[in-house]
């Protein structure tokens, strides 16, 4: 109980710094888009719950840092009003009402929350390349455990690995990227054996073990060991230019790995489990703090140094958990306003207030399902109650 609690704040502080990043900038996606379009703005909060400071600018737009620090929303003037509401208009802030900006324009300003989680993550992802660069060797395969995927797929002894689902391999770490994601389904091999290219095609069984920070999931694993061979390790450094291209790069894997663990699910390969919410980010979070302040050889400034890179990353990678997040064509998200849009550019008037009303209330108790269904398995998973009772 006493260690529970004594890691409370930096679970909370890691939440609000991950997650209060995101969103703001997710938000002001949304707000500077809406602005070129000439839309008004009513408010841009940070946090949620009353105001503990408040600045209205010139346009009349209302800038809030409220007390509960999570996240944060923009509020344009007539942005939720149905066909039935048009004309029941906000005074105040300059500028146009929200269901007065063309189709072309909302669906602009909708993509455009979205659209800056992944630029932020892209910079992120950009930065560390730049700054810290990348280690790269070849692997080659020291054991294989019988009866093991490994073994089962003809993997030997002394086997160097050349490329898995058509990516190159350049480091171990994303060989366990690639294996651990990909639990129940195939994964195309190449290895390089006595000078010869060999296919080969191995299919990761799921097994609950620890992840790299040490909490239990089950992952994707092949039985194997490898070891890097001698004098091919490098350190890459790379100018600006190739960092930006390395972290947009970053970006783009990492989406797409999302989307294909989205398909996992949908298909049975993947249990719903897998899913994160906040209580799992916070929980990361806390354990990579935990982890690298714990280690004895580092200074001080080498532990900062680690954990300030460590949570870029991890930032980086919410950022673009975020945006895809909302490009989901629920009602409630950017992707169902999006579909509301191209409803009205095709058949050229706004979806019937009805249904619109009907489609906002299901999404909104499928999210608040969603919402509760992945945070009861967040706080199973990371084993909060667990730490609360000793």
């Amino acid at each position: 109980m006493i260690e529970f609690v004594s890691q409370a704040p930096i679970f909370i502080l890691s939440l609000v710094f991950l997650l209060g990043i995101v969103v703001v900038i997710h938000e002001l996606g949304h707000y500077f888009a809406g602005r070129y379009f000439g839309a008004a703005v009513e408010s841009f909060s940070v946090g949620f719950g009353k105001p503990i400071f408040e600045r209205t600018d010139k346009k009349g737009t209302r800038w809030r840092v409220n007390w509960i620090p999570l996240g944060g929303f923009v509020k344009f003037v007539g942005e939720h009003q149905l066909p039935s509401d048009i004309g029941k208009v906000e005074s105040g802030p300059q500028g146009k009402p929200y269901n007065e900006i063309g189709v072309g324009g909302r669906t602009i300003i909708a993509a455009a929350g979205p659209a800056a989680n992944f630029i932020l993550a892209a910079l992120l992802f950009s930065t560390i390349f730049l700054v810290k660069g990348s280690y790269e060797s070849r692997l080659a395969v020291e054991g294989v455990v019988e009866g093991g995927a490994a073994y089962e797929a003809g993997l030997e002894p002394g086997d160097i690995l050349v490329s898995m689902n058509g990516k190159e391999i350049k480091s171990a770490g994303q060989v366990q990227l690639i294996v651990s994601t990909s639990s129940n389904s195939a994964v195309d091999t190449v290895v390089e054996r006595d000078g010869t290219m060999v296919d080969l095609t191995l299919v990761p069984e799921a097994q609950l073990r620890e992840n790299a920070v040490g909490q239990m999931q089950k992952l994707g694993t092949i039985g194997v060991v490898m070891a890097t061979i001698p004098d091919t390790a490098r350190h890459i450094r790379y100018n600006p230019v190739e960092a930006l291209a390395k972290g947009t790069g970053q970006t783009w894997s990492t989406l797409v790995m999302t989307t294909d663990m989205i398909k996992r699910m949908v298909t049975g390969k993947e249990e719903l489990s897998s899913l994160s919410g906040p209580v799992a980010i916070g929980d990361v979070s806390r354990r990579i703090v935990n982890r690298t302040m714990s280690v004895e050889e580092a200074s001080i400034w080498q532990k900062v140094d680690s954990l300030f890179w460590n949570m870029i990353g991890i930032c980086a990678a919410v950022s673009v958990g975020i945006g895809f997040f909302n490009l989901l064509p629920f009602p409630v998200l950017d992707g169902g306003h999006i579909v509301f849009n191209c409803y009205e550019a095709i058949v050229g008037k706004p979806m019937p207030a009805r249904i619109q009303e009907g489609a906002l209330m299901a999404g909104m108790v499928l999210l608040l399902g969603m919402f509760v269904f992945i945070t009861w398995g967040d706080v199973l998973e990371t084993g909060l109650f667990n730490s609360a009772r000793g």
